[in-house]
This record gives structure tokens, C-alpha cells and sequence, in this order.
């Protein structure tokens, strides 16, 4: 290619440096990447392209945006060959199709005249960990990347060595090096998944080093049997681990520990509790993976008679992934301050001080990572009466704001920022203006952007919706009573207030359809992603607990149903099964299950007591009853293993077996912990004690709704459970599947009982952007030989989908369909079906791809009528921004996707996500 003449743009990038292919470093120069276009377009369209004022104008706008795809990486260093990468992909992106050829063929020529010409590769050299110059080993950076590699299938250790040895500079770090390797298996990800795991390894080495140099001095220690106690101790001395676990035998708990295990995680589980979970000191993490497990388990062991046996029995249970306590269990369990429980649920009184107390409450509730959910619907409407200043009341959203922007302020220690959902009945006077709320137009200051919402919806209501009747709004002050009833009690109540109001009776009230104000929830839903859809009277009817309170909320993320008043906030403690570990190609390992189950319950009733908590009311609430939330996680993964598509009914038939196994062996498991220390103290009087377990109070449902008729089928032997129940239970709730997110990060699986949202995508968290591979589906692939760089380019162009795809067969296609290829009636069915045996409720989001109002309402009157006690998220497909790459392109944004009114399943506000 002969040198252009073309006047060339100087796009600089202050102290961004090239590494050269000998390794050295010289300053970045965007007018070098002009050069190189124009002498392609000029090898294409020969002389007629010198001077060309179109050329001219391609080649300025190509460079200006390849200079910005490097400033976005926010990088000090950049491989000459990334930058030939974007170059190659501008002209592609541009249609520049024979220009783009011509500069690959020139790439490729460039690339054989080196190797032809190769010489011995010149010395590099790097510093150190001690800052001191020394040759670079080459040697001992391929055994590190090949021992990463040992075990794993169709991974290549030339592959990742090349790429790191490509964008080393000479004078590299020993740190750089470290994190070098890391990002040379991450970029890998995409072309196949067990990079994710050389990667999690190679990261794995990483921390131990750091980890072994802050607790013993000497990096290169590798004996747990000595890192272990001395890590206990240093936690200590830093005040970051409680006293109390000097007192376990310690070089017991270490001859425990299973190092091998570390080869587990994939690299987005270990990044993330690298990041997030593991203890650190002025940013030096000095936990080990498997000494954070032994640590969680001993911090809920330490009321245990035989703590040893027992923290070896739950460290077992954790670092096997086939179960996983929550994000506050994880975070806090073995430290001075154990807030250890996930959800908390207040009722705010219409009072001043009391709803400053609440808002209060709600600081010191998020303060170590507890989720909350408000229930607002005793606080008086706009336009009540004040007697103490004879003034009108402004309602429920100034508050609300105050509630917003004080989960805001209080970010759990940076760790994640701290969550709040605000629900509302709906026959409350501000119920409109509590629809708007997350509207990005209107006064500002009756806005609550970062709050969750949620609608608490009465049967009566969506009866009135059925019929197209009339609904009246009015103000709690006036009409105190609605807050605290139920099914028929309710239905009667509101019918003497609707009474009232016709008369003259109410101060404050309006009368509209039922109808309308469905039609706008449902817009509000789809346009903002709130308020969330909740249930209030399968909620109470189906309660355990109805006896002493009643349930006037759900929890952030719709998953708990527990009583809530002016003098108890409800607590639940969360953890989750992995299902995808109790499958195998022939169903259920029933066995493993009931021996998983029996030990996460243990683990789930010592968190009440070992607990900090933070107002009395929480104490008092969680002390007297005692609820748990045993959910699970790897739905998806499991159908897979089956080979069992969602959208089936056995999909539906898979969902009744597996929540009937997990919910019979927790039933059980909280009887045996009842026989050994005791019944929760107002277990008189509940459900169990008259024997109704779940399954059983879903004909109460049926028969406060005239008659509904709901599955009630079942596998197993409940007669003598029943029995069994009402001699005690340890727990007033067990089960509730909460969303899961992070945790099933950690265990690498499937997010709770989540379709898969795509099979290819980069997924956005706190700790960064992570490549996501289904591995099952490449592994089906590979088998019918259809796994190529092809295929790769062809789910990144359509959204990690198989549906278009032309040359993947039909039954790939359906069991790997993603959230938007399956019907939401699908979902909705499935849930119904684990509705039944669960006490609480389910963290259920609802995808659709081409919503409409139509649509919308049949789901959601669907929802209902199934028996649903709470539905989360909607995700609509409504409109997306997607930005693809090519394969080999050095701008990895596979599919970075934004989506119109729901939750991005990547959200840092929302519990969820994290």
C-alpha cells in the first residue's frame, strides 16, 4: 500500500500508551490509524480515493470514533493489536466490505512476512514484587496458564498465553502480570465457557497470594493448615472477626477445609465475592474462598453444642454450592456485627413522629444490608383532616420522598446501595399519585426515583374489575378498619364504608371504575416497571400465622408474607437450594435433597438466634416466631439437565415435584428441630397447629373465592407430616424463593426459578462486565457440531437467541429457548404450581416480548385467578438498544441491552441484582 496524502485529524488521548509487538511503549497517535485506513481505501479505489473528499470524510469520522471506543475503556495501555481490531471492525460496522478485506488480507500479510522474518524474540523485563528489574519468565507464565487449564475440556493454554504475551509492555508489574493472565482467559469466554472457569483459577492464585502475604508475610505459602488459624487471629487483632471463634478447634476446622473446591467457581463467583464479600483491610483482602465458607459456617454455629462437627457439617453444605445462604448471612456471619437476616417488613403509623421513627428504622434496617418493605396504607390521604393544627394533610408522597432519597444515603458500606418498596392498598386515596411516583416527568419532588413500589391488591378489587363495577378511594384515617381485614371481613367492611361515603359520610373520598384504575396500574406498570402487582388475600387467607396479625405487605422483592404492626417488624432469614445439584438426567436426587434441606434449615433457625438486630421490634417479631425463607435457585438449569423445554407441561409437572420435595423436607426439618429445641412460642392457635400445611390452605383460598377450583394434586405422603405438624414446628414460615441473583453468581447456575434471559450476553454488575456463555447449550452444540466462530457471531447478532437461527434444530431451539421466546402464561402456570406447597411466596418475574394492554390484562387477571399471592418485575421487550461486536473485535459490548419500564436484571438499586 502505497502513503496517502489525505489531511488526517490529531485526535489525541493524553498519557494513553501503545504497546508495540516487542513490547515497548509509545504515546498514542490517532492520526497513525488515519494512515492505515486511508492506505486501504486507497489499495481498493486506487488514485481516485487520493484527495477524495468522501474518502477524506470516511476516514476522519472512522478514526474519531475508534479513538472514542478506546477512551471508553478508560485504559493507560492499549495492544496495537486492539486498536487494528476496531479498525477492522469500523470499516465492517461502516459497510466498508471489500475496504475491510483488504485490510485483514493486509494484516495477515504483515503477519506472515513477521513469522518469516521471525529472529529470537528480544528479552522483556518486568519489575517484581519487590520493585526490582528482572527478565520476564515466559516459561512459568505458560505452566501457570497451563495448570489453570489441567482438567478442563477444549480450552487452550497457547491461546490464553498468546493473548497475555501480545499486550505485555516491557517494565510490566507483577500485579499487571496477575491481572494480565486474568483478562487473557476472560476474553476467551465468549468462544467457549471453560475459559470462565481458567479464568476464575488463574484469579483464585491471584488472591491467594495477596491473601497468604497479608495474614503470613511470604505470598507464596500455600498450606491452609497454617493460613487458617493465623487468619482467624488476624481478623481478630482488625477488629473484623467476632472474638468468639478463637474458641472453635481451629486446626480441626482447617484440616476440613477443602482447597480443591476453589476450581468450582467460575470467574463472574469469584470476581464477585473477591469484590464484594470477602473481609478486607485498608482494601487488602485476607480471606481465602474457602476460609470465607468455613467462616460463615462457624458464625452460625456458634450457639451449637457441637459447634466443630456442625460448622464442618454447614462449611460442607456452602462450599459444595448445594446451598447458599444470602448476601447478608454471607457478609456479616462471623463478625462482631452478624446482621445476618434478608428481609425486613414495617407497617408506618399515621402518626409524625412515628413515620420519622419508621424512616429511621428503615436507616438502621439497610445499615448492614437488610432489604425493606414499607407498608404506607395507614398514613391519611391528601386532603385529610389534621385535628392537632386543624390543617389538611399533603398526603403520602412527601414522605415517600424523604423514604427515597434516606435509602439513598444509606449504601451498606458500599457494598450495595440500600433498598426500599413502598406498598399501598388500593383503595387509598393516593393510590393514583402513588402510581406516578416513578414517572420521569411531573414535580419532581413528588417523584421517587430510586424507590420501589408495590400495589396491595384485595380480591374484592379484581372481582369489581371482573364486573366492571365502581371502586371508591377514600382515607385510612376515616376508614381504619379496611387496613387490618380480609377476605369476607374486608368485603363487608368496604361496603359500609362505600355506603358511607354515598351518604356524606367520608370527609375525604372519590368514586371511579374499577376498571379505569386497573387499566392504569397496568400503563403505569409497563411504562415505569411500577408499582408491582401483590395480592393481599391469598396473602392472609393462606397465612400460617393469621391467628396473631395480619399481613399487610410483601418484602423488596415480593417473596415474604409475613404479619406486620405498629410493634413487630417481620424478619425473614433467606437461603437458597440449588436445584441444578439435585438433578440428574434420571429426575430428583431425593436422597441429597432431604439431607440438603434438613441442614439448611438448621442453619436458617440459628440465624434467629445469632442474629444483631437493630431496632427491638425486629428482635421481638423474629424471636417469637421464628420464620425462615428456603427457596432455591437452578430451576432453568435443572429442566436442562432433563431436557424438559419451559414452555411444557412438564416443565410445569417438574416445578409441582421439585417445591413439593424441597417444601415436604423443610416441613419435616423444622418438625425435628421442634422435637429437639422446642415449638416457636405463638405456634398455638396457627394452621399447623390444627394441622392445614400450605397445600391444605389452598382450599381455604378456594372456598373465600366462591368456590375456585385450584391443583391440589400430590406425589408424596402428607398424612403423617400432618400428624407430626401439630405436635410442633420450630418455624412459622419456611419456604419463600427469593430472586437469588448474586448468589447464584457464586454457584454459577441459573438465577432462582428465572428463565434464561439470553444465552450469550455481558452481564453489568458492581463488580464490572462479565461474559456469559451457556454452557449447556455450547456443550449441545458441540455435540451436533455446531459450535464455530459462526455461531458465536450469530446469537450475539440476535440477542443470545436461538430462534432465528436457521441451522439449530427445533428441539435445541425449545429447550433452549430464552424469557422472551416463552409464553408468561408458561411462567404463571409453573409458579402456580409451586404456589401450593410454599408458605410465603415467590419472587416471580413476567416476561413479555410485544406487550400490549390486551396482553398485560389477561396476564395479570391470570396471575390471580391461578392463586398467586405476589408478582415482581415485569420485563418487557418494549425497546432495546443493542450494541454487537465481532468475535476477534476488542470492544466486547456483546449485547448491551436497556429495556423500557422493567428491571435490567442488573440493577445496583435492586436487592435482586445483587
Amino acid at each position: 500500500m502505497q502513503a496517502t496524502e489525505l489531511s488526517h485529524p490529531t485526535h489525541q488521548q493524553a498519557g494513553l500508551q501503545v504497546i508495540k509487538r516487542d513490547g515497548r511503549l509509545v504515546p498514542f497517535d490517532a492520526t497513525k490509524i488515519a494512515v492505515a485506513l486511508g492506505k486501504a481505501f486507497l489499495a481498493v479505489e486506487g488514485e481516485g480515493a487520493r484527495g477524495s473528499e468522501r474518502v477524506h470524510d470516511l476516514v476522519e469520522a472512522m478514526t474519531v470514533a475508534i479513538s472514542a471506543a478506546i477512551a471508553r475503556r478508560q485504559v493507560a495501555r492499549i495492544a496495537i493489536e486492539d486498536i487494528q481490531d476496531l479498525a477492522e471492525l469500523a470499516l465492517m460496522r461502516g459497510g466498508h466490505h471489500k475496504i475491510a478485506r483488504a485490510y485483514v488480507l493486509w494484516r495477515e500479510a504483515r503477519a506472515a512476512g513477521r513469522a518469516a522474518e521471525a529472529a529470537p524474540a528480544p528479552q522483556r523485563w518486568m519489575h517484581d514484587a519487590a520493585g526490582a528489574r528482572v527478565p520476564l519468565d515466559v516459561a512459568a507464565l505458560r505452566a501457570r496458564v497451563e495448570a489453570a487449564c489441567d482438567g478442563l475440556a477444549d480450552v487452550s493454554a497457547e491461546a490464553v498465553t498468546d493473548r497475555v504475551l501480545n499486550t505485555l509492555y516491557d517494565g510490566v508489574t507483577a500485579a499487571e502480570l496477575d491481572e494480565a493472565l486474568i483478562l487473557g482467559a476472560r476474553s476467551l469466554i465468549e468462544t467457549d465457557p471453560g475459559y470462565s472457569f481458567v479464568a476464575a483459577r488463574l484469579l483464585a492464585d491471584r488472591i491467594r497470594g495477596e491473601a497468604m502475604a497479608a495474614v503470613l508475610g511470604r505470598a507464596e505459602e500455600t498450606d491452609l493448615a497454617v493460613y487458617f488459624p493465623a487468619f482467624v487471629a488476624h481478623g481478630i487483632r482488625a477488629g473484623l472477626l467476632d472474638p468468639a471463634l478463637a474458641a472453635f478447634d481451629l486446626p480441626r476446622l482447617a484440616a476440613a477445609l477443602r482447597p480443591e473446591r476453589d476450581r468450582r467457581f467460575q470467574y463472574l463467583g469469584l470476581q464477585t465475592l473477591h469484590d464484594r464479600y470477602f473481609l478486607h483491610e485498608d482494601g487488602v483482602r485476607f480471606e481465602l474462598p474457602q476460609a470465607f465458607f468455613m467462616r460463615v459456617a462457624m458464625g452460625l454455629a456458634l450457639r451449637e453444642k457441637f459447634r466443630d462437627g456442625r460448622a464442618i457439617e454447614f462449611y460442607e453444605l456452602l462450599s459444595s454450592f448445594d446451598f447458599m445462604a444470602s448476601t447478608p448471612t454471607l457478609f456479616n456471619s462471623g463478625t462482631p456485627r452478624p446482621q445476618l437476616s434478608s428481609c425486613f417488613l414495617t407497617t408506618i403509623p399515621d402518626d409524625l413522629d412515628a413515620i420519622f421513627s419508621g424512616i429511621r428504622d428503615n436507616a438502621l434496617l439497610a445499615k448492614y444490608s437488610g432489604g425493606i418493605g414499607n407498608d404506607w396504607t395507614p398514613v391519611r390521604g391528601l386532603g385529610a383532616h389534621i385535628r392537632g393544627t386543624n390543617g389538611e394533610s399533603q398526603g403520602i408522597v412527601p414522605f415517600l420522598k424523604v423514604a427515597n432519597d434516606t435509602a439513598i444515603a444509606v449504601n451498606q458500606g458500599g457494598k450495595r446501595k440500600g433498598a426500599v418498596c413502598a406498598y399501598l392498598e388500593t383503595w387509598h386515596i393516593d393510590v393514583e399519585e402513588f402510581l406516578d411516583l416513578r414517572k420521569n416527568t411531573g414535580d419532581d419532588r413528588r417523584r421517587t426515583h430510586d424507590m420501589n413500589t408495590a400495589n396491595w391488591v384485595p380480591d374484592l378489587f379484581m372481582e369489581r374489575v371482573e364486573a366492571d363495577g365502581p371502586w371508591t378511594l377514600s382515607s385510612p384515617d376515616e376508614v381504619p378498619e379496611l387496613h387490618e381485614l380480609t377476605g369476607s371481613a374486608f368485603r363487608a367492611a368496604y361496603e359500609a364504608a362505600e355506603a358511607r361515603a354515598a351518604a356524606g359520610g367520608l370527609r375525604v373520598h372519590r368514586r371511579t371504575r374499577a376498571v379505569d384504575l386497573w387499566r392504569r396500574m397496568l400503563s403505569m406498570l409497563f411504562e415505569t416497571g411500577h408499582p408491582w402487582i401483590t395480592f393481599k388475600d391469598p396473602c392472609n387467607i393462606r397465612s400460617p400465622q393469621g391467628h396473631v396479625g395480619t399481613v399487610h405487605s410483601s418484602n423488596l422483592c415480593t417473596e415474604i408474607t409475613l404479619n406486620t404492626s405498629t410493634d413487630e417488624v417481620a424478619v425473614c432469614n433467606l437461603g437458597s437450594v440449588n436445584l441444578a445439584a439435585h438433578v440428574t438426567p434420571d429426575g430428583l436426587d431425593r436422597a441429597k435433597l432431604a439431607r440438603t434441606v434438613a441442614t439448611a434449615m438448621r442453619m436458617l433457625d440459628n440465624v434467629i438466634d445469632v442474629n444483631l438486630y437493630t431496632i427491638p421490634q425486629a428482635e421481638r417479631s423474629n424471636l417469637r416466631h421464628r420464620p425462615v425463607g428456603l427457596g432455591l435457585m437452578g430451576f432453568q438449569d435443572a429442566l436442562q439437565t432433563l431436557c424438559i423445554p419451559y414452555s411444557s407441561e412438564a416443565a410445569v409437572a417438574f416445578a409441582d415435584e421439585s417445591m413439593e420435595a424441597i417444601s415436604f423436607h423443610a416441613i419435616t426439618a423444622s418438625c425435628d428441630l421442634a422435637d429437639e429445641r422446642g415449638a416457636y412460642a405463638s405456634f398455638a392457635g396457627s394452621l399447623w397447629s390444627r394441622g392445614v400445611l400450605p397445600c391444605d390452605s389452598l382450599e381455604l383460598l378456594a372456598e373465600a373465592r366462591g368456590g375456585a377450583v385450584f391443583d391440589t394434586s400430590a406425589r408424596l405422603d402428607w398424612t403423617g407430616l400432618r400428624e407430626r405438624v401439630k405436635r410442633g414446628m420450630r418455624n412459622s414460615n419456611c419456604l419463600a424463593i427469593a430472586p437469588t441473583a448474586t448468589i447464584s453468581n457464586i454457584c454459577g447456575v441459573s438465577q432462582s426459578i428465572e428463565p434464561a434471559f439470553q444465552n450469550l450476553y455481558v452481564k453489568s454488575n458492581m463488580s464490572g462486565e462479565f461474559t456469559q456463555v451457556n454452557a449447556a447449550l455450547v456443550a449441545d452444540l458441540k455435540v451436533r457440531g455446531l459450535w464455530d466462530e459462526v455461531m458465536i457471531s450469530d446469537l450475539k447478532y440476535h440477542d443470545g437467541a436461538l430462534g432465528p437461527i436457521a441451522r439449530v434444530p427445533e428441539d435445541l431451539k425449545a429447550l433452549y429457548a430464552t424469557a422472551f421466546e416463552i409464553a408468561p402464561d408458561w411462567l404463571v402456570r409453573a409458579a402456580a404450581r409451586r404456589q401450593k406447597w410454599i408458605d410465603q411466596a415467590q419472587s416471580l418475574n413476567l416476561y413479555m416480548a410485544e406487550p400490549s394492554g390486551r396482553k398485560l390484562d389477561a396476564l395479570y387477571r391470570l396471575a390471580w385467578k391461578s392463586g398467586l399471592k405476589t408478582t415482581y418485575y415485569l420485563r418487557a421487550k418494549a425497546a432495546t438498544r443493542v450494541e454487537k461486536s465481532t468475535l476477534s473485535g476488542a470492544d466486547n459490548t456483546l449485547n448491551a441491552v436497556m429495556v423500557s419500564g422493567v428491571c435490567s436484571l442488573d440493577d445496583p438499586t435492586c436487592e435482586a441484582c445483587q
